[in-house]
């Protein structure tokens, strides 16, 4: 990404962590649990879910960030496990939904008789693609079943008991191999986490918009 892309990315990049995360929060407190509410998470202000270094990191290729978690307490919850899962899920299927929304809007300006040529509006033509992708790749980004990721949450809802224990013997290095994926595909340029994002931004990025990505 060039510097101005990156400028036009900061709106989107807070709105899509924010709603990622009070997603995750909305659904705990669906599910028995007021952690979230309680400690201020079911707001979309971004303020209340930025992580300095997550933010930062996202400007390094390959643009992978993340937000500050939001604690749930499984003592709430009647069915730990599968309620889990279910809070899990709902963080990057609230980036689905906003790509979806991103994606008709970029339809009804393209229907729309303008030609959108000043610098302003280009812009924010510019910024409603960059949306689009940017919620299709938290989505499938965070749906890659490696700790401490939301993917590993839902496989584990998934298991059998027996199976999810001995899955979640693996939580604790986790976020060792999930770095260890991003550094190596900085250097190397082949990026294993790009190529499980990538086809999954492209299609639903293509059919959200009706082919205009």
């Amino acid at each position: 990404m060039n510097p101005i892309q990156l400028v036009l990315l900061i709106p989107p990049l807070l709105f899509a962590l924010s709603f990622h995360e009070a997603a995750h929060g909305w659904m705990a407190m669906r599910l028995g649990d007021p952690t979230a509410k309680l400690l201020g998470r079911l707001t979309l202000n971004p303020l209340a879910h930025l992580d300095p270094l997550g933010a930062l990191v996202f400007i390094i290729p390959p643009h992978i960030g993340w937000a500050k978690p939001v604690p749930v307490d499984a003592r709430y919850l009647k069915h730990p496990r599968r309620d889990m899962m279910w809070i899990a899920l709902a963080g990057p299927v609230s980036n689905v939904i906003l790509a979806f929304a991103f994606g008709m809007l970029l339809r009804l300006m393209n229907a729309a008789s303008h030609t959108f040529s000043s610098p302003a509006e280009q812009a924010l033509v510019n910024m409603v693609v960059l949306a689009v992708y940017l919620n299709l790749g938290l989505a499938a980004f965070n749906m890659i079943p490696i700790f401490p990721l939301d993917g590993s949450r839902v496989l584990t809802g998934l298991l059998s008991p027996i199976a999810a224990a001995r899955f979640q013997q693996f939580e604790a290095i986790g976020p060792m191999v999930l770095l260890a994926l991003i550094v190596l595909g900085s250097i190397s340029g082949v990026s294993v986490i790009g190529i499980v994002v990538a086809p999954f931004q492209h299609t639903l990025g293509s059919l959200f918009t009706g082919g205009l990505l």
